[in-house]
């Protein structure tokens, strides 16, 4: 197992590792919009939040050897579901063409009051 830590994505505040890789498969823990360069928390409009975590996501699977086009699956967690067109199209645009497998989760409250909270599983090629 190797675990991947990267300036491009907000340090893990607890007792976990951004990613994972084991097997060429990468493993990343779930991103939250934070700015890693200021720390910012980006509370603004859902669309801003979820394009942060995108950015986050992204981050961690170039510094694993992966990319967006090698993601076999996410877990979207929202704090509320009548958001979830907005997150999607958000999403698409992020993804293009590349349609990973995806569970979305509403769920009441995320850590420090985010909207979005997704978490990714990569092939590394």
């Amino acid at each position: 197992m190797k675990k991947i830590l990267t300036a491009g994505a907000p340090q893990p505040a607890g007792h976990y590792s951004q990613a994972i890789v084991h097997d060429n498969i990468v493993y990343v823990s779930g991103q939250l919009p934070i700015d890693p360069h200021s720390g910012q928390k980006i509370t603004g409009p859902i669309e801003e939040q979820a394009a942060q975590v995108l950015k986050n996501l992204f981050a961690i699977l170039q510094a694993a050897g992966s990319g967006k086009d090698q993601v076999l699956k996410t877990t979207v967690y929202i704090s509320d579901i009548a958001l979830w067109d907005r997150v999607n199209t958000v999403y698409a645009e992020f993804f293009a063409e590349h349609r990973p497998a995806r569970a979305v989760v509403p769920t009441k409250d995320l850590h420090f009051g985010f909207q979005v909270e997704i978490e990714a599983t990569a092939a590394i090629p």
